[in-house]
């Protein structure tokens, strides 16, 4: 199927495999819109722990999620900003405490259906890099392209480490290798939007390879894709 603005390009894969880093690459390179829906999820943790309401009941959940307003503006140099209800959250999101909180909130059913429909809308016209779970099976089944990101747990630890310590954020090596390892297994085996590799998607281990080279390698795809 033609797109108007072009190709829906969907990566997954666990955390620290280097997805949002090289989803805004691929975005900046051909010109589309970078669209990260963790950070829809990510907003909704937020709010939640702002309001002290329970992560881990769905039902106050979805109801939260449906009365919130997220919205990603893309910047002219081509990132994105996450707005909160108006605010700028695009900072504030990524911090330990809201990671967590996060993947619990993802979890509950009510809230993927909520945010699924506005994300499915963002991808219909295409032009987009859509990164985050369920991206290639339940938002943009239909992409051109799907790739799955991967990297050793130890890879992944050390660039979640890295990241935040850059944000000012003192925490161990210790602690994040144990984050990341309880945050695969909660990923792998929750009931609602387990991580998995769609069928025809292109794995990709990025240990040992930086952005850059990982970005040249979806881009050739996308544009032998396009041709097609």
């Amino acid at each position: 199927m033609k797109r108007p603005k072009g190709l829906v390009i969907a990566i997954d894969g666990p955390v620290g495999a280097g997805k949002s880093t090289v989803a805004k690459l691929v975005a900046r390179k051909l010109g589309y819109l970078y669209v990260d829906t963790g950070a829809m999820y990510r907003a909704v943790a937020l709010k939640a722990l702002r309001l002290g309401m329970d992560i881990n009941d769905p039902i106050v959940m979805a109801m939260l999620a449906e009365a919130t307003d997220i919205q990603l503006q893309q910047q002219g140099d081509g990132s994105v900003r996450v707005f909160l209800d108006g605010e700028d959250v695009t900072e504030a999101i990524r911090t330990p405490e809201v990671s967590e909180a996060s993947s619990i909130v993802s979890a509950h059913e009510g809230v993927r259906k909520v945010l699924a429909e506005r994300q499915k809308a963002m991808a219909e016209l295409g032009g987009v890099v859509m990164e985050g779970r369920d991206i290639q099976t339940v938002i943009a089944p239909d992409a051109e392209v799907k790739i799955f990101l991967t990297a050793s747990l130890e890879e992944r630890a050390k660039r979640r480490w890295l990241e935040l310590q850059q944000k000012g954020i003192s925490v161990s090596y210790e602690e994040v290798l144990q984050e990341v390892k309880e945050r695969d297994e909660r990923d792998k085996t929750r009931a609602i939007a387990p991580l998995r590799k769609a069928p025809d998607a292109v794995e990709i281990d990025t240990t040992g390879m930086t952005p850059e080279e990982v970005t040249e390698k979806i881009v050739k795809l996308a544009c032998k894709r396009a041709r097609v």
